[in-house]
């Protein structure tokens, strides 16, 4: 069987096509920087590797770029789109209907649209991804993994918000919780990697969005992303954490629209809103050429993640393992080692020599004897979409 894996971001789609059971990977690729003129396509098959700077103005221009490549003529994989026999789609919110893989009919299509207030910057893509995908597909069945099914395992203690039940029991309004998908398969493979010794996990999802989960024998005990992916840590545009006053404020004082907040929360905040760059790559190069408003936007994010590692260590009450992955989480040294300096009270010692290292696989950089095991573990969403949907 083989599986196109569609994994839709806020700005980037992540594709492979994998080979069943045996887990074969024929190609794989990023298309990223979508929305922005300089958006760029990386493919890799056949033992090769292509690049290209592309305009790709949203995610629909990026699923026909991708299209493209795979029926290339020297670096297709493909013969014919009807040799791709399921295509499965990385699917952000799939509120309190969907917490298994799902079959794609029009009704769960139609969900997904609906859920999209809840997620607009991700549901909207995913659904995207889909109908594109069953035009050019046209023989392949379609499925969804939605990123909100690993965290069903969170207790009511800590998916409930404090507003009248009846509004919660009636609308469904709780902490449903991100980036499932790949918090499911880094801390397994954590948990793999140490023995599976490692009964308490801390792991930290760093990219465009950004997520960090308290796992306890393997399930999701609490996160940081809630209703919707846009509270927590401070993300790309989005804004993270902010005191909800600050909604009232916007819209009854200084007269803007519920959809000009959204839009400014979403889409304008985050780093973007507090240095003009969305990307890290360019927040770092700008602090160490002296821009002051990236070197606090450093600061902040790090601030904030070491925030939520001292409280689920306190939910977990110890830790094993803390686990960084995500496009930031395994390329960024600098962000890593700016949470973890001056943790030692909670037991957390970073090798700064280690650190600096990079590793295609899991790469440990705790000192020797730190009883807390740091490790940076490159996520494999597509793989683990694939197992899932090959299971389904």
């Amino acid at each position: 069987m083989q599986i196109l894996i569609i994994n839709s971001g806020s700005s980037s789609i992540k594709f492979q096509v994998i080979k069943m059971p045996s887990e074969e990977i024929i190609c794989k690729g990023l298309v990223e920087r979508i929305g922005l003129l300089d958006g760029l396509l990386h493919y890799e098959a056949k033992g090769q590797s292509h690049s290209q700077v592309m305009n790709l103005k949203d995610h629909n221009q990026g699923l026909l770029a991708i299209t493209d490549m795979l029926l290339h003529d020297d670096l297709g994989v493909l013969k014919h789109a009807d040799d791709i026999n399921i295509v499965a789609h990385r699917v952000v919110h799939g509120g309190s209907k969907f917490d298994q893989p799902t079959k794609i009919n029009d009704f769960v299509l139609a969900e997904i649209e609906r859920l999209s207030s809840l997620a607009p910057l991700h549901n909207p893509a995913n659904a995207t991804g889909i109908k594109v995908a069953i035009e050019i597909f046209k023989k392949a069945g379609q499925v969804a993994i939605f990123d909100t099914a690993y965290h069903q395992t969170i207790p009511e203690k800590a998916y409930r918000y404090a507003i009248p039940k009846q509004l919660s029991d009636e609308n469904n309004i709780r902490v449903y919780g991100f980036h499932g998908t790949s918090h499911k398969y880094v801390s397994e493979q954590a948990a793999n990697y140490v023995n599976k010794t490692a009964d308490k996990i801390i792991s930290i999802h760093l990219g465009n969005g950004c997520s960090i989960t308290a796992i306890k024998e393997g399930k999701s005990i609490d996160h940081s992303l809630g209703f919707s992916p846009t509270n927590g840590l401070i993300m790309g545009t989005r804004s993270g954490d902010i005191d909800h006053s600050i909604v009232f404020y916007l819209m009854d004082s200084l007269g803007m629209s519920s959809s000009d907040v959204n839009k400014l929360l979403q889409k304008q905040s985050g780093l973007l809103g507090l240095t003009g760059y969305s990307d890290l790559r360019e927040i770092q190069n700008g602090a160490k050429e002296g821009n002051e408003d990236c070197k606090l936007a450093l600061v902040m994010t790090a601030y904030r993640i070491k925030k939520f590692i001292g409280s689920y260590i306190a939910t977990l009450n110890g830790v094993d393992v803390i686990l960084f992955t995500g496009g930031i989480g395994e390329n960024s040294s600098l962000l890593r080692a700016m949470v973890c300096e001056k943790m030692e009270a909670l037991g957390i010692y970073i090798d700064s020599n280690k650190n600096a290292k990079r590793s295609s696989g899991i790469l440990e950089i705790q000192k020797d004897a730190a009883a807390v095991k740091i490790l940076v573990v490159p996520t494999n969403e597509e793989l683990e979409i694939a197992k899932q949907t090959y299971a389904l």
